[in-house]
């Protein structure tokens, strides 16, 4: 009768009881059917119970299965407490299982430890699985003493040098910042040219794109003996997380060419890159490969992604044909959407989208407000701004940040209220940064209002002493007013201080390759060939205009 009671679904109810009432089933074979089937601590509960009924618990196989269920269904107290009641845990099999899954719990990862700790109390012996199950918790709370004290012990019981433990430790260290990876690069170099073990160097990789250091990244890569789609992932995400979109995706190009089937994470990224450059074409091919693959109907990262990819990259109606055609839409499926509308300046839609988001009973966030506030700036809708700012709190109860206040201000600021916007910013609970003075320069700009702009300006000296666009802002507010002393003045400084005017640059795509032109630049690998194309474009509109001379001038004599 448990197996009915057990499962809520009527054919899993009519196989259990199959299996309870068959005799040519054992008790063992039914145990662990009922642990593949649990779904809920109900579940758990009937199972445990069915278990001690028939003295299934003293098998230690049969238990360590049980613990992983608890643990993959989120019930990590109840795997920990079922294990400290035991009086017969004398497998290490049966310790590796439980601190595996208190190791990926969010809140027992030092329980993980204790128990590691309690495995020669028991008698036994760590072995190669203990020590990578081990660290994986000493990563999870972040405890360097602790990882270096499962070193030493790792030493003293032989298994340092184990293929597999030893990729755990340079995992532990590369996780803990700059000041650990030289420790994870002396274990790396002590094995690595005696093995071309592809986890092992994924796992130095992972940890320099991790931290930034994309020159050492990058050598380890081209220098490894073998790669899988891992390696090529963890160095294009490297780039991308360091604001290279460029190299992101010169290298996702390379792994097309060299034939490695780019994963879930590898197409994301990329297409985060593609959003950044605004590299459609590429952003095609990716929604291809995604629909050869039947993803694009059921993955919803990568609709997601493709939403950004497209709005940002100026097709707004294809990101709206694959919003709409999505089953299935989440918190981040609405807000990219809106925020992409607000991205094309059609805030009406945006707010459209708000308002279907709510029908569809979908919670907004905070960033959600950033997106619906963008887009009220985007069109000059003041009243609706203020609205939604306010909304924010009294609906949703989600505290304004600094990014909200960011976005009132530039609000207010592009619709000429000036004094509005300077209030809110001295009663907003944040120091303003950056942006919130750049755009209230901006505005000042707009506006005409010199002394705003001053006060602004100082400001901006502070944080950002060396961006030229500030004092050419407030040059410009100057010259608008016809203070031209004022204006020269601004540019003097400038120049005094030592600030350079940045240079001006362009994107293009051309077969599916970015392409980035910089006022002045000549290190693009075919410059010459584009001055000699542009050459032949001037001469040819200079015999055009020569001609459109010598037509005037025959017409006046006609």
């Amino acid at each position: 009768m448990l197996g009915g009671e057990y499962l809520n679904s009527k054919k899993s109810n009519r196989t259990m009881l199959l299996l309870c009432c068959s005799s040519l089933v054992s008790s063992s074979s039914i145990l662990i059917s009922l642990i593949a089937h649990s779904s809920h601590l109900k579940h758990i509960h009937q199972t445990h119970a069915f278990m001690l009924l028939r003295a299934l618990d003293t098998d230690n196989l049969l238990l360590s299965r049980f613990i992983h269920a608890c643990s993959s269904l989120g019930f990590y107290s109840y795997a920990y407490s079922l294990f400290t009641s035991i009086t017969h845990a004398s497998d290490i099999y049966l310790y590796n299982n439980i601190i595996k899954a208190l190791s990926s719990s969010p809140t027992h990862p030092k329980a993980s430890i204790f128990l590691y700790n309690n495995i020669q109390l028991a008698g036994l012996r760590p072995d190669s699985y203990s020590f990578p199950f081990a660290l994986k918790a000493v990563t999870r709370f972040s405890s360097i003493q602790t990882g270096r004290q499962l070193h030493s012990q790792s030493i003293r019981f032989g298994l340092h040098s184990n293929l597999h433990v030893l990729t755990a430790f340079v995992q532990m260290y590369s996780s803990f910042g700059s000041g650990c990876i030289c420790d994870a690069r002396k274990m790396f170099d002590g094995m690595s040219m005696s093995t071309g073990d592809v986890a092992l160097w994924n796992a130095m990789l992972n940890g320099y794109a991790k931290h930034g250091d994309l020159c050492n990244a990058r050598d380890l890569f081209e220098r490894m003996p073998q790669r899988n789609v891992i390696s090529w992932t963890a160095l294009i995400t490297g780039y991308a997380q360091a604001n290279r979109p460029h190299d992101a995706i010169a290298l996702f190009r390379r792994m097309q060419l060299e034939n490695v089937e780019p994963d879930e994470i590898a197409m994301l990224v990329a297409l985060t890159a593609c959003a950044r450059l605004g590299a459609l074409e590429l952003g095609e091919w990716i929604r291809h490969y995604i629909d050869r693959l039947g993803l694009l109907t059921t993955n919803i990262p990568l609709n997601n992604a493709l939403i950004d990819m497209y709005a940002k990259s100026g097709d707004i109606k294809r990101a709206l044909q694959v919003f709409e055609n999505m089953n299935h839409k989440t918190i981040i499926t609405w807000t990219t959407m809106i925020a992409g509308l607000a991205l094309h300046g059609l805030g009406t839609e945006a707010l459209e989208m708000f308002s279907r988001m709510e029908r569809a009973r979908v919670k907004p966030n905070d960033i959600t407000f950033i997106a619906i506030l963008s887009a009220c700036s985007h069109v000059g809708l003041v009243q609706t701004g203020r609205w939604y700012f306010n909304r924010m709190i009294s609906r949703y109860g989600i505290e304004p940040k600094i990014e909200h206040y960011g976005c009132m201000i530039d609000l207010l600021g592009r619709a000429g209220h000036l004094k509005e916007a300077q209030t809110l910013l001295a009663q907003m609970p944040f120091e303003p940064n950056a942006v919130i003075w750049g755009s209230l320069l901006a505005a000042c700009n707009t506006h005409g209002d010199p002394e705003l702009g001053e006060l602004a300006l100082q400001h901006l000296l502070e944080l950002e002493p060396d961006n030229s666009g500030n004092y050419a802002l407030l040059s410009n507010i100057y010259a608008s007013r016809g203070r031209w002393n004022e204006s020269r003045v601004v540019r003097k400084v400038m120049w005094d201080a030592g600030v350079k005017k940045m240079p001006g640059g362009s994107l293009i795509e051309v077969n599916n390759r970015v392409h980035e032109f910089i006022a002045g630049e000549t290190s693009h690998s075919q410059f010459d060939r584009i001055q000699e194309v542009l050459s032949k474009i001037n001469r040819q509109l200079g015999l055009s205009q020569h001609f459109e001379k010598e037509s005037g001038a025959l017409l006046e004599l006609g």
